[in-house]
């Protein structure tokens, strides 16, 4: 299991800590150093189900910043993947990837019903 977090985020503490304490083994990596690529979003993205907007860090100052609130609508699913894959800030976070699930922010039932149940 892929645990990607930002280690200042208050939520991706909360999640490592969550994980911790359910004995829940992964392997962790810094959303700043080594940002997800083109690729990797494309394929969680297909996995997820989710929509795409569902993978930026819409609360980030960077997404503020950059204005995407009122960009995003305009672009192609090809040019969000792009952007993302530039700066690891405008990812949401944290980020689960295990096998075919794959789980965006951190949201203690959504968890427990994925990682938990299916086990």
């Amino acid at each position: 299991m892929l645990f990607i977090e930002y280690p200042k985020c208050s939520t991706c503490k909360k999640a490592r800590k969550w994980l911790d304490e359910h004995g829940i083994e992964y392997t962790d990596r810094h959303i700043k150093d080594e940002n997800p690529t083109y690729e990797e979003l494309k394929q969680w993205q297909n996995e997820s189900g989710l929509p795409l907007k569902k993978f930026f860090n819409t609360s980030g100052m960077l997404y503020r910043e950059m204005q995407l609130k009122d960009k995003l609508p305009e672009m192609s699913q090809d040019e969000m993947l792009r952007l993302l894959a530039t700066d690891g800030m405008l990812v949401k976070r944290p980020i689960i990837v295990d096998g075919s699930t794959v789980l965006t922010g951190f949201k203690e039932s959504e968890w427990e019903e994925k990682l938990l149940n299916n086990g």
